[in-house]
Protein backbone atom coordinates (compact mmCIF):
# COMPACT_ATOMS: atom_id res chain seq x y z
CA UNK A 1 0.00 0.00 0.00
CA UNK A 2 2.76 2.25 -0.87
CA UNK A 3 0.35 4.91 -2.05
CA UNK A 4 -1.41 5.68 1.20
CA UNK A 5 1.67 7.65 1.86
CA UNK A 6 0.81 10.73 -0.41
CA UNK A 7 -2.80 10.31 -0.57
CA UNK A 8 -4.66 12.73 0.03
CA UNK A 9 -7.34 12.75 2.54
CA UNK A 10 -10.20 12.93 0.01
CA UNK A 11 -8.43 10.07 -1.53
CA UNK A 12 -8.15 8.17 1.67
CA UNK A 13 -12.06 8.70 2.70
CA UNK A 14 -12.97 6.96 -0.42
CA UNK A 15 -10.68 4.00 -0.32
CA UNK A 16 -12.28 3.45 3.51
CA UNK A 17 -16.05 4.10 1.87
CA UNK A 18 -15.28 1.38 -1.31
CA UNK A 19 -13.78 -0.96 1.98
CA UNK A 20 -10.31 -0.83 -0.30
CA UNK A 21 -8.69 -1.23 3.12
CA UNK A 22 -9.45 -0.87 6.85
CA UNK A 23 -8.71 1.73 8.99
CA UNK A 24 -6.44 -0.33 11.04
CA UNK A 25 -4.91 -1.52 7.59
CA UNK A 26 -4.55 2.25 6.81
CA UNK A 27 -2.96 3.01 10.37
CA UNK A 28 -0.71 0.46 10.56
CA UNK A 29 0.60 1.58 7.65
CA UNK A 30 1.24 5.25 8.35
CA UNK A 31 2.57 4.00 11.87
CA UNK A 32 5.04 2.25 10.17
CA UNK A 33 6.08 4.79 7.64
CA UNK A 34 6.37 7.06 10.56
CA UNK A 35 8.80 5.24 12.76
CA UNK A 36 10.96 4.82 9.23
CA UNK A 37 11.13 8.64 9.43
CA UNK A 38 11.40 9.20 12.98
CA UNK A 39 14.79 11.33 12.33
CA UNK A 40 12.84 13.87 10.83
CA UNK A 41 11.66 14.86 14.36
CA UNK A 42 8.15 15.72 13.45
CA UNK A 43 6.70 13.41 16.08
CA UNK A 44 6.58 14.17 19.93
CA UNK A 45 4.65 11.50 21.02
CA UNK A 46 3.11 8.81 19.50
CA UNK A 47 0.61 5.64 20.86
CA UNK A 48 0.13 2.95 19.26
CA UNK A 49 -2.45 0.73 20.84
CA UNK A 50 -4.63 4.02 21.35
CA UNK A 51 -3.96 4.93 17.65
CA UNK A 52 -5.07 1.00 16.53
CA UNK A 53 -7.96 1.05 19.16
CA UNK A 54 -9.55 4.58 17.32
CA UNK A 55 -8.95 2.81 14.24
CA UNK A 56 -10.98 -0.62 15.15
CA UNK A 57 -13.86 2.16 16.60
CA UNK A 58 -14.00 3.94 13.41
CA UNK A 59 -13.97 0.66 11.13
CA UNK A 60 -17.07 -0.67 13.19
CA UNK A 61 -18.84 2.57 12.84
CA UNK A 62 -18.41 2.43 8.77
CA UNK A 63 -19.85 -1.58 9.43
CA UNK A 64 -22.74 -0.02 11.21
CA UNK A 65 -23.53 2.64 8.71
CA UNK A 66 -22.80 5.21 11.51
CA UNK A 67 -19.44 6.96 9.55
CA UNK A 68 -19.19 10.43 8.15
CA UNK A 69 -16.64 11.17 5.28
CA UNK A 70 -13.70 11.81 7.49
CA UNK A 71 -14.39 8.62 9.64
CA UNK A 72 -11.01 6.49 9.86
CA UNK A 73 -8.74 8.86 8.32
CA UNK A 74 -5.69 9.13 9.98
CA UNK A 75 -4.38 13.01 11.32
CA UNK A 76 -1.76 14.05 14.32
CA UNK A 77 -2.04 17.15 16.09
CA UNK A 78 0.28 19.88 17.00
CA UNK A 79 1.25 19.64 20.64
CA UNK A 80 -0.14 22.55 21.31
CA UNK A 81 -3.31 21.26 21.52
CA UNK A 82 -4.77 19.40 25.22
CA UNK A 83 -5.09 15.20 24.60
CA UNK A 84 -6.86 13.43 27.22
CA UNK A 85 -4.80 10.82 29.42
CA UNK A 86 -5.01 7.79 29.43
CA UNK A 87 -8.02 8.00 27.01
CA UNK A 88 -5.56 8.80 23.81
CA UNK A 89 -2.88 8.31 25.82
CA UNK A 90 -0.53 11.57 24.51
CA UNK A 91 1.22 14.02 27.04
CA UNK A 92 0.87 17.70 25.98
CA UNK A 93 4.17 19.94 26.11
CA UNK A 94 3.82 22.76 23.50
CA UNK A 95 7.48 21.71 22.63
CA UNK A 96 8.54 22.98 26.33
CA UNK A 97 10.52 21.40 29.20
CA UNK A 98 8.02 23.47 31.32
CA UNK A 99 5.28 20.65 30.24
CA UNK A 100 7.30 17.46 29.44
CA UNK A 101 5.22 15.03 30.57
CA UNK A 102 2.02 16.90 31.26
CA UNK A 103 -1.30 14.45 31.08
CA UNK A 104 -4.11 16.45 30.37
CA UNK A 105 -7.52 15.62 31.80
CA UNK A 106 -9.85 16.51 28.41
CA UNK A 107 -9.73 17.17 25.22
CA UNK A 108 -8.90 20.74 22.99
CA UNK A 109 -12.41 21.26 21.49
CA UNK A 110 -10.52 21.13 17.92
CA UNK A 111 -9.54 17.60 18.79
CA UNK A 112 -12.59 16.23 20.32
CA UNK A 113 -14.56 17.56 16.71
CA UNK A 114 -11.94 15.85 14.85
CA UNK A 115 -11.78 12.70 16.85
CA UNK A 116 -14.61 11.36 19.06
CA UNK A 117 -16.80 14.66 19.50
CA UNK A 118 -17.91 16.82 22.71
CA UNK A 119 -20.41 15.73 24.93
CA UNK A 120 -23.40 17.04 24.49
CA UNK A 121 -22.56 17.82 20.55
CA UNK A 122 -23.12 15.51 17.49
CA UNK A 123 -20.52 12.74 17.52
CA UNK A 124 -16.92 13.71 15.99
CA UNK A 125 -15.65 13.17 12.58
CA UNK A 126 -14.25 9.82 13.71
CA UNK A 127 -10.85 10.49 12.62
CA UNK A 128 -7.76 8.48 14.29
CA UNK A 129 -4.96 10.46 16.11
CA UNK A 130 -1.62 9.07 15.19
CA UNK A 131 0.17 11.39 17.51
CA UNK A 132 1.25 14.95 18.93
CA UNK A 133 3.54 17.02 16.51
CA UNK A 134 6.50 18.92 17.45
CA UNK A 135 6.60 22.45 17.74
CA UNK A 136 8.13 25.75 18.28
CA UNK A 137 8.35 26.11 22.02
CA UNK A 138 4.32 27.21 23.28
CA UNK A 139 4.83 28.15 19.31
CA UNK A 140 7.11 30.72 19.62
CA UNK A 141 9.09 30.78 16.63
CA UNK A 142 9.66 30.62 12.61
CA UNK A 143 11.36 27.72 12.08
CA UNK A 144 10.70 25.06 14.75
CA UNK A 145 14.20 25.42 15.91
CA UNK A 146 12.72 26.62 18.83
CA UNK A 147 11.33 23.31 20.53
CA UNK A 148 12.80 21.88 23.86
CA UNK A 149 12.88 18.12 22.03
CA UNK A 150 14.44 19.17 19.04
CA UNK A 151 14.46 20.97 15.68
CA UNK A 152 12.26 19.49 12.63
CA UNK A 153 13.96 19.26 9.49
CA UNK A 154 11.95 19.95 6.34
CA UNK A 155 12.06 17.12 4.55
CA UNK A 156 12.48 19.01 1.17
CA UNK A 157 16.23 19.22 2.27
CA UNK A 158 17.23 17.48 5.73
CA UNK A 159 19.80 20.90 6.16
CA UNK A 160 16.54 23.11 6.18
CA UNK A 161 14.17 24.37 8.51
CA UNK A 162 10.76 23.55 7.84
CA UNK A 163 9.25 26.65 9.18
CA UNK A 164 7.19 27.27 12.55
CA UNK A 165 6.24 27.23 14.70
CA UNK A 166 3.47 24.33 13.23
CA UNK A 167 6.83 23.12 11.59
CA UNK A 168 6.14 19.82 12.77
CA UNK A 169 2.83 19.57 11.41
CA UNK A 170 3.93 20.94 7.77
CA UNK A 171 7.14 18.48 7.70
CA UNK A 172 4.91 15.08 8.44
CA UNK A 173 2.39 16.19 6.36
CA UNK A 174 5.10 16.68 3.30
CA UNK A 175 6.56 13.87 4.24
CA UNK A 176 3.73 11.36 3.93
CA UNK A 177 3.72 10.61 7.35
CA UNK A 178 0.02 11.89 7.84
CA UNK A 179 -2.11 13.19 4.90
CA UNK A 180 -3.42 16.29 7.48
CA UNK A 181 -2.38 17.90 10.55
CA UNK A 182 -3.89 20.56 12.70
CA UNK A 183 -1.90 23.83 12.98
CA UNK A 184 -1.97 26.94 15.19
CA UNK A 185 -1.23 30.43 13.44
CA UNK A 186 -0.40 33.65 15.75
CA UNK A 187 1.03 35.61 13.65
CA UNK A 188 2.28 32.98 10.34
CA UNK A 189 2.79 29.87 11.69
CA UNK A 190 0.61 28.19 9.40
CA UNK A 191 1.04 29.62 6.24
CA UNK A 192 5.15 30.22 6.93
CA UNK A 193 5.50 26.02 7.52
CA UNK A 194 2.99 25.13 4.68
CA UNK A 195 4.69 27.53 2.19
CA UNK A 196 7.96 26.09 2.88
CA UNK A 197 7.23 22.96 3.34
CA UNK A 198 4.87 22.80 -0.17
CA UNK A 199 1.92 21.80 1.41
CA UNK A 200 -1.77 24.02 1.54
CA UNK A 201 -2.40 25.34 5.14
CA UNK A 202 -5.56 28.01 5.85
CA UNK A 203 -5.88 30.04 9.31
CA UNK A 204 -9.56 30.49 9.65
CA UNK A 205 -11.01 34.41 10.25
CA UNK A 206 -9.80 34.44 14.13
CA UNK A 207 -12.96 32.95 15.91
CA UNK A 208 -14.07 30.42 13.61
CA UNK A 209 -11.84 27.34 15.69
CA UNK A 210 -12.62 27.11 19.16
CA UNK A 211 -8.91 28.24 21.07
CA UNK A 212 -10.53 25.55 24.39
CA UNK A 213 -7.49 23.59 24.66
CA UNK A 214 -4.69 24.95 23.17
CA UNK A 215 -2.06 26.61 25.09
CA UNK A 216 -2.41 29.94 24.63
CA UNK A 217 0.36 31.98 23.52
CA UNK A 218 -1.38 35.21 22.49
CA UNK A 219 -5.07 35.48 22.70
CA UNK A 220 -6.06 37.86 20.53
CA UNK A 221 -4.07 36.25 17.75
CA UNK A 222 -3.94 32.75 18.22
CA UNK A 223 -6.36 30.51 15.84
CA UNK A 224 -6.09 26.66 14.88
CA UNK A 225 -6.52 25.74 11.36
CA UNK A 226 -5.62 22.55 9.23
CA UNK A 227 -3.02 21.88 7.24
CA UNK A 228 -3.35 18.76 4.45
CA UNK A 229 -1.83 18.65 0.72
CA UNK A 230 -4.97 20.29 -0.95
CA UNK A 231 -7.45 22.92 -0.12
CA UNK A 232 -10.16 20.06 -0.85
CA UNK A 233 -8.82 18.59 2.23
CA UNK A 234 -8.51 21.49 4.02
CA UNK A 235 -12.00 22.90 3.52
CA UNK A 236 -13.01 19.03 4.73
CA UNK A 237 -11.21 19.45 8.19
CA UNK A 238 -12.28 22.73 8.26
CA UNK A 239 -15.73 21.78 8.06
CA UNK A 240 -15.29 19.32 11.35
CA UNK A 241 -13.07 21.07 13.31
CA UNK A 242 -14.99 24.74 13.73
CA UNK A 243 -17.89 26.02 14.68
CA UNK A 244 -19.49 28.09 17.74
CA UNK A 245 -18.45 26.66 20.90
CA UNK A 246 -20.09 28.19 24.37
CA UNK A 247 -16.17 27.41 26.41
CA UNK A 248 -14.12 29.91 24.11
CA UNK A 249 -14.92 33.35 25.08
CA UNK A 250 -14.01 34.44 21.55
CA UNK A 251 -15.65 31.87 19.57
CA UNK A 252 -17.48 33.36 16.39
CA UNK A 253 -21.44 32.52 17.15
CA UNK A 254 -22.03 31.66 13.52
CA UNK A 255 -24.15 28.40 12.27
CA UNK A 256 -22.07 25.13 11.35
CA UNK A 257 -20.44 25.84 8.08
CA UNK A 258 -19.42 22.95 5.03
CA UNK A 259 -16.55 24.85 3.80
CA UNK A 260 -16.34 21.80 1.48
CA UNK A 261 -19.61 22.82 -0.71
CA UNK A 262 -18.60 26.73 -0.71
CA UNK A 263 -15.58 25.84 -2.23
CA UNK A 264 -17.24 23.77 -5.22
CA UNK A 265 -19.78 26.40 -5.41
CA UNK A 266 -19.67 27.84 -8.51
CA UNK A 267 -19.34 31.79 -9.12
CA UNK A 268 -21.93 33.78 -10.84
CA UNK A 269 -21.42 34.00 -14.62
CA UNK A 270 -18.26 31.87 -14.42
CA UNK A 271 -16.90 29.20 -17.50
CA UNK A 272 -15.15 25.73 -16.85
CA UNK A 273 -12.56 27.09 -18.49
CA UNK A 274 -12.42 29.92 -16.67
CA UNK A 275 -13.94 29.13 -13.02
CA UNK A 276 -12.71 32.46 -11.20
CA UNK A 277 -14.35 34.89 -13.94
CA UNK A 278 -15.32 38.21 -12.31
CA UNK A 279 -12.75 37.34 -9.16
CA UNK A 280 -10.76 40.44 -8.31
CA UNK A 281 -7.33 39.57 -6.29
CA UNK A 282 -5.43 42.87 -5.17
CA UNK A 283 -1.90 43.16 -5.18
CA UNK A 284 -0.16 45.13 -2.70
CA UNK A 285 2.72 47.43 -3.88
CA UNK A 286 4.08 46.16 -0.19
CA UNK A 287 3.99 42.69 -0.77
CA UNK A 288 6.70 43.14 -3.58
CA UNK A 289 8.97 44.93 -2.61
CA UNK A 290 12.67 45.39 -3.68
CA UNK A 291 14.04 43.01 -0.93
CA UNK A 292 12.11 40.40 -1.91
CA UNK A 293 13.85 37.28 -3.03
CA UNK A 294 13.61 37.02 -7.11
CA UNK A 295 12.85 33.35 -6.76
CA UNK A 296 9.64 33.79 -4.65
CA UNK A 297 9.06 37.09 -7.04
CA UNK A 298 8.80 34.42 -10.11
CA UNK A 299 6.87 31.76 -8.31
CA UNK A 300 4.28 34.02 -7.21
CA UNK A 301 3.94 35.84 -10.53
CA UNK A 302 3.81 32.40 -11.95
CA UNK A 303 0.81 31.15 -9.74
CA UNK A 304 -0.89 34.96 -10.18
CA UNK A 305 -0.86 34.31 -14.18
CA UNK A 306 -2.11 31.02 -13.85
CA UNK A 307 -5.39 32.85 -11.78
CA UNK A 308 -5.99 35.23 -14.34
CA UNK A 309 -5.97 32.46 -16.87
CA UNK A 310 -8.50 31.00 -14.78
CA UNK A 311 -10.29 34.50 -15.07
CA UNK A 312 -9.25 36.09 -11.83
CA UNK A 313 -8.78 39.69 -12.82
CA UNK A 314 -5.80 41.40 -10.63
CA UNK A 315 -5.93 44.88 -9.37
CA UNK A 316 -3.16 46.81 -7.78
CA UNK A 317 -3.98 48.27 -4.29
CA UNK A 318 -1.71 49.14 -1.02
CA UNK A 319 -1.40 48.25 2.44
CA UNK A 320 0.96 50.97 3.77
CA UNK A 321 1.12 50.27 7.36
CA UNK A 322 2.49 47.00 6.19
CA UNK A 323 5.88 47.41 7.72
CA UNK A 324 4.42 48.54 10.35
CA UNK A 325 2.72 45.36 11.89
CA UNK A 326 6.41 43.70 12.91
CA UNK A 327 6.96 46.25 15.84
CA UNK A 328 3.15 45.98 16.64
CA UNK A 329 3.14 42.26 16.31
CA UNK A 330 5.79 42.25 18.65
CA UNK A 331 4.71 44.46 21.45
CA UNK A 332 0.98 42.83 21.30
CA UNK A 333 2.09 39.07 21.06
CA UNK A 334 5.02 39.47 23.98
CA UNK A 335 2.51 41.30 26.09
CA UNK A 336 -0.20 38.31 25.95
CA UNK A 337 2.41 35.72 26.25
CA UNK A 338 3.70 37.35 28.96
CA UNK A 339 0.15 37.33 31.06
CA UNK A 340 -0.77 33.79 29.27
CA UNK A 341 2.48 32.09 30.43
CA UNK A 342 2.50 33.35 34.00
CA UNK A 343 0.70 29.87 35.22
CA UNK A 344 3.28 27.94 34.43
CA UNK A 345 5.03 28.76 38.11
CA UNK A 346 5.46 24.86 39.28
CA UNK A 347 2.90 24.94 41.77
CA UNK A 348 -0.03 22.82 40.53
CA UNK A 349 1.22 21.70 37.30
CA UNK A 350 4.27 21.56 34.87
CA UNK A 351 7.92 21.40 35.47
CA UNK A 352 9.27 22.65 39.20
CA UNK A 353 12.87 22.86 40.53
CA UNK A 354 14.26 20.08 41.65
CA UNK A 355 16.05 21.77 44.40
CA UNK A 356 15.00 25.42 45.87
CA UNK A 357 14.23 27.46 49.05
CA UNK A 358 11.22 28.97 49.59
CA UNK A 359 8.41 29.98 47.60
CA UNK A 360 9.61 32.68 45.45
CA UNK A 361 13.21 30.91 44.96
CA UNK A 362 11.07 27.98 43.82
CA UNK A 363 9.31 30.39 41.36
CA UNK A 364 12.47 32.24 39.97
CA UNK A 365 14.50 28.48 39.04
CA UNK A 366 11.12 26.47 37.97
CA UNK A 367 10.58 29.06 35.12
CA UNK A 368 14.88 29.71 34.53
CA UNK A 369 14.90 25.67 33.83
CA UNK A 370 11.53 25.34 32.13
CA UNK A 371 11.61 28.15 29.68
CA UNK A 372 13.83 28.29 26.80
CA UNK A 373 15.36 31.62 25.57
CA UNK A 374 13.21 32.25 22.79
CA UNK A 375 10.01 32.11 25.28
CA UNK A 376 12.16 34.10 27.95
CA UNK A 377 12.97 36.75 25.50
CA UNK A 378 9.52 37.47 24.88
CA UNK A 379 8.04 37.28 27.99
CA UNK A 380 11.02 39.67 29.49
CA UNK A 381 9.57 42.27 26.22
CA UNK A 382 6.30 41.66 27.43
CA UNK A 383 6.39 42.02 30.67
CA UNK A 384 7.98 45.71 30.32
CA UNK A 385 5.90 47.20 27.59
CA UNK A 386 2.94 46.42 29.91
CA UNK A 387 5.10 48.06 33.24
CA UNK A 388 3.78 50.90 34.76
CA UNK A 389 5.21 54.22 32.44
CA UNK A 390 5.50 51.74 29.09
CA UNK A 391 1.75 50.58 29.00
CA UNK A 392 0.50 54.38 27.36
CA UNK A 393 3.68 54.24 25.17
CA UNK A 394 3.85 50.87 23.74
CA UNK A 395 1.25 48.43 24.17
CA UNK A 396 -1.67 51.54 23.91
CA UNK A 397 0.11 52.44 20.58
CA UNK A 398 0.68 49.05 19.36
CA UNK A 399 -3.27 48.60 19.54
CA UNK A 400 -4.22 51.41 18.06
CA UNK A 401 -2.12 51.01 15.06
CA UNK A 402 -3.72 47.45 15.06
CA UNK A 403 -6.50 48.83 14.30
CA UNK A 404 -5.45 50.90 11.77
CA UNK A 405 -3.60 48.32 9.96
CA UNK A 406 -7.35 46.68 9.86
CA UNK A 407 -8.91 49.43 8.69
CA UNK A 408 -6.33 49.54 5.29
CA UNK A 409 -7.54 45.73 4.68
CA UNK A 410 -10.90 47.06 4.67
CA UNK A 411 -9.88 50.16 2.10
CA UNK A 412 -8.47 47.26 -0.16
CA UNK A 413 -11.83 44.90 -0.01
CA UNK A 414 -13.46 47.80 -1.66
CA UNK A 415 -11.25 47.43 -4.69
CA UNK A 416 -10.86 43.52 -4.36
CA UNK A 417 -12.35 40.23 -3.46
CA UNK A 418 -9.01 38.42 -2.20
CA UNK A 419 -5.41 40.00 -2.09
CA UNK A 420 -2.66 37.64 -2.76
CA UNK A 421 1.06 37.98 -2.68
CA UNK A 422 3.80 35.84 -1.28
CA UNK A 423 3.98 34.11 2.36
CA UNK A 424 7.62 34.88 3.32
CA UNK A 425 10.19 36.59 1.53
CA UNK A 426 12.76 33.79 1.04
CA UNK A 427 13.05 30.08 0.72
CA UNK A 428 13.44 27.92 4.21
CA UNK A 429 16.60 28.99 5.15
CA UNK A 430 19.38 26.22 7.01
CA UNK A 431 19.47 24.85 10.09
CA UNK A 432 20.75 26.98 12.73
CA UNK A 433 21.43 30.11 10.03
CA UNK A 434 19.25 32.78 11.92
CA UNK A 435 20.27 30.95 15.51
CA UNK A 436 22.37 34.19 16.88
CA UNK A 437 19.59 36.82 15.04
CA UNK A 438 16.24 36.14 16.10
CA UNK A 439 15.44 39.83 14.55
CA UNK A 440 16.00 37.83 11.01
CA UNK A 441 13.30 35.77 12.30
CA UNK A 442 11.05 37.79 13.33
CA UNK A 443 11.34 39.83 9.96
CA UNK A 444 10.42 36.93 7.58
CA UNK A 445 6.73 37.07 8.90
CA UNK A 446 6.94 40.59 7.32
CA UNK A 447 3.97 39.00 4.91
CA UNK A 448 2.09 36.91 7.50
CA UNK A 449 1.68 39.39 10.13
CA UNK A 450 -0.78 42.08 8.85
CA UNK A 451 -3.33 39.12 8.27
CA UNK A 452 -3.09 38.28 11.53
CA UNK A 453 -3.01 41.68 12.91
CA UNK A 454 -6.40 42.11 11.33
CA UNK A 455 -7.80 38.81 12.34
CA UNK A 456 -8.63 37.92 8.50
CA UNK A 457 -8.52 34.19 6.84
CA UNK A 458 -5.22 33.87 4.77
CA UNK A 459 -4.13 30.36 3.74
CA UNK A 460 -0.55 29.11 1.04
CA UNK A 461 -0.99 27.45 -1.57
CA UNK A 462 1.73 25.67 -3.13
CA UNK A 463 3.16 28.07 -5.77
CA UNK A 464 6.12 25.74 -7.24
CA UNK A 465 9.53 26.03 -6.42
CA UNK A 466 12.28 28.65 -6.05
CA UNK A 467 16.41 28.50 -4.92
CA UNK A 468 17.76 25.13 -4.52
CA UNK A 469 14.09 23.57 -5.17
CA UNK A 470 12.68 24.48 -2.20
CA UNK A 471 8.88 25.01 -2.46
CA UNK A 472 6.98 28.72 -2.38
CA UNK A 473 3.68 29.33 -1.45
CA UNK A 474 1.19 32.03 -2.67
CA UNK A 475 -0.26 33.27 -0.01
CA UNK A 476 -4.33 34.58 -0.20
CA UNK A 477 -6.20 36.84 2.33
CA UNK A 478 -9.52 36.87 2.12
CA UNK A 479 -12.48 38.89 4.14
CA UNK A 480 -13.91 38.17 7.36
CA UNK A 481 -15.51 34.74 7.24
CA UNK A 482 -14.63 34.49 3.58
CA UNK A 483 -12.79 31.13 4.00
CA UNK A 484 -15.15 29.60 1.17
CA UNK A 485 -13.94 31.97 -1.14
CA UNK A 486 -10.94 31.84 -0.33
CA UNK A 487 -10.83 27.77 -1.02
CA UNK A 488 -12.54 27.95 -4.01
CA UNK A 489 -9.94 30.23 -5.41
CA UNK A 490 -7.33 27.84 -4.19
CA UNK A 491 -9.04 24.85 -5.33
CA UNK A 492 -9.17 26.19 -8.54
CA UNK A 493 -5.90 27.19 -9.04
CA UNK A 494 -5.08 23.25 -7.85
CA UNK A 495 -7.35 22.08 -10.46
CA UNK A 496 -5.30 23.73 -13.23
CA UNK A 497 -1.85 22.38 -11.85
CA UNK A 498 0.01 20.08 -9.66
CA UNK A 499 2.41 21.82 -7.64
CA UNK A 500 0.29 20.72 -4.53
CA UNK A 501 1.37 17.61 -6.16
CA UNK A 502 4.91 17.56 -5.76
CA UNK A 503 6.27 15.39 -3.12
CA UNK A 504 9.99 15.49 -1.61
CA UNK A 505 12.85 12.40 -2.89
CA UNK A 506 13.31 10.06 -0.26
CA UNK A 507 9.56 10.20 1.74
Amino acid sequence: MPSMEHASVEALALGLQRGDFSSVELTRHLLAHQARHAGLGAFLAVNEAAALAQAQAADVRRATGQAGPLTGVPLAHKDIFVTAYPEGGLPTTAGSKMLAGYQSPFDATVVARLGAGLPGEAPGAGMVTLGKLNCDEFAMGSANENSAFGAVKNPWDLQRVPGGSSGGSAAAVAAGLVPAATGTDTGGSIRQPASFCGITGIKPTYGVCSRYGMVAFASSLDQAGPMARSAADCALLLSAMSGFDPRDATSAERPPQDFHAQMLQPRAGATAAQPLLGLRIGLPKEFFPAALAADVHGAVRNALAQLEKLGAALVDVSLPRTELSIPVYYIIAPAEASSNLGRFDGVKFGHRAAQHGDLLDMYKKTRSEGFGPEVKRRIMIGTYVLSHGYYDAYYLQAQKLRRMIADDFQACFQQCDLIAGPVAPTVAWKLGEQGGDPLQAYLADIFTLPGSLAGLPGMSVPAGTGAHAMPVGLQLIGNYFQEGQLLHAAHALQQATDWHLARPAGF
